[in-house]
Parts: structure tokens; C-alpha cells; sequence
């Protein structure tokens, strides 16, 4: 049967590596900054080792001194960078077929990030998928804290049995979230970590999106 089976009739979604497909410009992004700070520059490998929540903590592993200029000048600079190129990002490999057959299905759908809401509803506009989603929660903010309390808040306003809830994300962080919110997590192996650093979660991992709606071949 497919991973997602008639129980589940709420589906929150990550965006940022889970639906979108945008390592590269985060890559490309926090390099900038560390060129222009003098700073070694990161490649693929060493960006999946050391990405993590807060994402103040992810730019000390990078090697930002915050001794010497504040977190929200190198952050409010890859905001910037970020937004010059995002509308170059695709959407993951099947996202869309998978979005569009849960909406067929009667899922209700949901996006849930760090990112700043007006950034996060732009992108699901551009990309076509927001008619798809009863609800978009994001940050009021650029700085990416963490997205626990919105996922709380978020779960209420669904008010529906926390057992036909599920998430989907991309990062051990996001199994935090869904596990403070006391639903399940599913995550995804080609987002922002790699599939060896998510075995450190106790979620089910997938491959490919598609492997959400995929039924078994027996």
C-alpha cells in the first residue's frame, strides 16, 4: 500500500528541500558571504554535514564570527542573495504529481517553514501550487529560528485527530517539529540532509516523493 494511506487526511509539508528543490542556492548563497568575509568556502558535503536549526548555529559551523558583526547582517545578506535567484529553483522530482494526486485524494494539504511567509507564498504562487494548500505558515521574520510553535499553532487551527496528521520534511529538525506537535514524520533523502545523516531519526525515510503515493508491486 502507498505510504500515505487513507488515515491521513492532513498533510504538512516543508518546503525548503522537501518541495523545493534549492540546496544549490543556499550553497551558492552562503559561499558569497564567506568569499567576501575571507572565510573557506563550503561545498555540497560539508554544507549537508553542518546544516542545521537554529540556523544561527549553522553559520557558526560555517565559520561566521559573531563577535564581530551580529547574525542578522550575514543573514539579511543571504536573504537578499537568496531572492535574486529563487525564482531559478524548481520544485523536487514529482512534488507536483504527488501534490496534485493527494488534493485529488481529499487531502488537505498545508506548508509549514522557516522561511518568511510572504517569501513562502510567493514561491507556492509562482510554482502553481498554491490552490493546493488550505494553509501557509511561515516566519514574520528572515532569521529562521525554528518552527516548533508555528507547528503547534498550525495543528490547532487544523483541530482534527492527531492520528490522520502526518509531516513531511527533509531534516531532523523537522521530525522535532512533528514530534512536539505529536504526529508522525516521513523524511525525504534529497533535501538539505543527506540520507545517512537522517538515519540518526527514527522516521521512515523515502527516496523520491513519489514513494508517498506509490503502491506496492507484489
Amino acid at each position: 500500500m502507498a505510504i500515505i494511506s487513507q488515515q491521513y487526511k492532513h498533510i504538512i509539508w516543508d518546503w525548503n528541500g522537501t518541495l523545493l528543490d534549492d540546496k544549490w542556492l543556499c550553497i551558492e548563497s552562503i559561499n558569497s558571504l564567506l568569499k567576501d568575509r575571507n572565510l573557506p568556502l563550503i561545498d555540497e558535503d560539508k554544507y549537508q554535514e553542518i546544516f542545521t536549526f537554529p540556523v544561527k548555529d549553522y553559520y557558526a559551523r560555517a565559520g561566521f564570527d559573531f563577535t564581530l558583526e551580529p547574525f542578522e547582517v550575514p543573514a539579511m545578506q543571504f536573504i537578499a542573495l537568496y531572492d535574486r535567484k529563487k525564482h531559478l529553483c524548481f520544485l523536487q522530482a514529482q512534488a507536483m504529481n504527488v501534490i496534485s494526486q493527494l488534493h485529488a485524494r481529499g487531502c488537505r494539504q498545508y506548508l509549514l517553514s522557516a522561511s518568511e511567509t510572504g517569501i513562502l507564498t510567493w514561491m507556492a504562487e509562482f510554482h502553481g501550487i498554491r490552490k493546493y494548500f488550505s494553509k501557509i505558515k511561515g516566519l514574520d521574520n528572515h532569521y529562521a529560528h525554528g518552527k516548533v510553535e508555528h507547528g503547534i499553532e498550525l495543528l490547532s487551527q487544523i483541530n482534527s485527530e492527531p492520528g490522520s496528521v502526518v509531516m513531511i520534511g527533509d531534516t531532523c529538525h523537522d521530525e522535532e517539529v512533528a514530534f512536539q506537535m505529536g504526529i508522525p514524520c516521513i523524511l525525504f533523502t534529497g533535501g538539505h540532509y543527506p540520507a545517512q545523516r537522517l538515519k540518526s531519526c527514527s522516521s521512515l525515510l523515502i527516496d523520491g516523493l513519489s514513494d508517498l503515493i506509490q503502491e506496492d508491486q507484489d
